[in-house]
């Protein structure tokens, strides 16, 4: 079992193992239906689900140019009304006040946890740290919409208590942080993951990111600042590309640094070699990128990792293509 308390130092470039992982996209419940859609190349892409919002109503926004309406697409999950309250102790009062959100982190940090072969209730009081990377809490609005002010709402939908959550059901005793830097909050939880492990603030962690769309109101703000691509498909890196189209989705992953899952004979998913952050500083506008920032910052990190450019065949950005 990961020690009680912290743990010494490992240093600062220590490889970080990724001993298991969970999640929920469009059209996949599970990483198995994930994997077999990218590797078929299915579009997941639809209209936003009735038992969300009827986008109809919302199409013609203020601020839209003349002619423009709100994109009504999107990549959505089912079922996130479902949730298995009794198995968390929790009361059918609890559970409807409770963010989504971070209903989808139990289960899935349960998931992830049983995938890296960690009884999770072993786990209690052990140095085990949680980070996660949060946006939007749209639950909180729909709730206040309906005039709901029950201390278990306020509670069930503060961004800061989906990490928090996590560590409390669990009896988790290291760092719990929930990150917002906009699209790259579940990168940086997962950056945050990973110096705290080479530090010894925690021995074992979680960290990902939970994402889910129960309100118009970001949706018609990103059409008005013309975010949104009005054909609903992103199209990176190409001259056609006419913005991205916003999509829901839970990821986890069960980090421990190398040396020590090696020692204690877990399996080894992959391994993280470096990780990094910067901000552009001034660029464009405020939402705009800055490729310099971003070279210097890639740069870096394969430096520090000592991996060489050209051993490098895969790379992954997010819809905008930065």
């Amino acid at each position: 079992a990961p020690a009680r308390v912290g743990a010494a130092r490992v240093g600062a470039t220590e490889p970080i193992a990724i001993l298991g992982m969970a999640g929920r996209f469009p059209g996949a419940p599970d990483l198995d239906a994930f994997w077999d859609a990218l590797r078929e190349g299915r579009d997941l892409v639809t209209e936003i689900p009735a038992d969300r919002w009827d986008w109809r109503r919302h199409r013609h926004a203020p601020g839209l140019d003349a002619g423009a309406e709100v994109p009504r697409w999107g990549g959505f999950l089912d079922g996130v009304d479902r949730f298995d309250a009794p198995f968390f102790g929790l009361s059918p009062r609890e559970a409807i006040h409770l963010d989504p959100q971070a209903r989808l982190l139990l289960e899935g940090a349960w998931h992830a946890l049983e995938d890296a072969g960690l009884p999770p209730r072993r786990l209690a009081g052990s140095a085990t740290g949680v980070f996660i990377g949060s946006q939007l809490a749209d639950y909180a609005e729909l709730i206040g919409d309906a005039g709901t002010a029950a201390a278990q709402a306020v509670l069930g939908n503060t961004r800061t208590m989906l990490a928090n959550r996590l560590s409390h059901w669990f009896d988790l005793h290291g760092p719990s942080q929930t990150v917002d830097t906009a699209c790259s909050s579940s990168l940086i939880a997962i950056h945050r993951a990973v110096q705290s492990l080479r530090e010894g603030s925690c021995t074992l962690a979680l960290a990902g990111g939970v994402h889910l769309i129960l309100s118009p109101r970001a949706q018609v703000m990103g059409a008005q600042l013309g975010m949104l691509s009005p054909r609903g498909r992103c199209r990176s890196f190409d001259a056609d590309a006419d913005g991205y189209v916003r999509g829901e989705g839970l990821g986890l992953v069960v980090l421990k640094p190398l040396s020590r899952a090696l020692a204690d004979g877990d399996r080894v998913r992959a391994v993280i070699r470096e990780t990094g952050e910067n901000h552009g500083g001034r660029a464009a506008g405020l939402t705009t990128p800055n490729p310099a920032a971003q070279a210097a910052l890639v740069a870096g990190v394969l430096r520090r990792s000592a991996v060489a450019l050209a051993s490098i065949g895969h790379l992954e950005a997010h819809g905008t293509g930065t």
